[in-house]
């Protein structure tokens, strides 16, 4: 038994469907988005932070920090608007 639920939350659409062990707030695209660009702004000047994504997580979107150093993780939300953040280290990327 599923229940499914649209509607608007801070101006962003948000879907609600609690898949099959898992009972949340399932974030939409356009969300994920608006926080994206919520977080660039707000972390772009630090020099460990070297991108900022979007990641599918069980059934909706996060935002998906790159990192150049495990050091940086502190300095990254672990929320924006909402909208979970997840953060992965990379390593410095380079052009080739």
């Amino acid at each position: 038994m599923g229940v499914l639920l649209i509607g608007v939350r801070n101006g962003a659409e948000v879907s609600i469907c609690p898949p099959a062990g898992h009972y949340g707030a399932v974030t939409s695209r356009v969300a994920a988005r608006a926080a994206k660009s919520a977080l660039a702004a707000r972390l772009s000047a630090d020099p460990d932070v070297v991108g900022i994504g979007l990641a599918r997580r069980d059934a909706g979107y996060v935002v998906k920090v790159n990192l150049a150093d495990a050091g940086a993780a502190a300095r990254v939300p672990g929320s924006v608007d909402g909208v979970r953040v997840v953060t992965e280290v990379t390593g410095a990327i380079r052009p080739l």
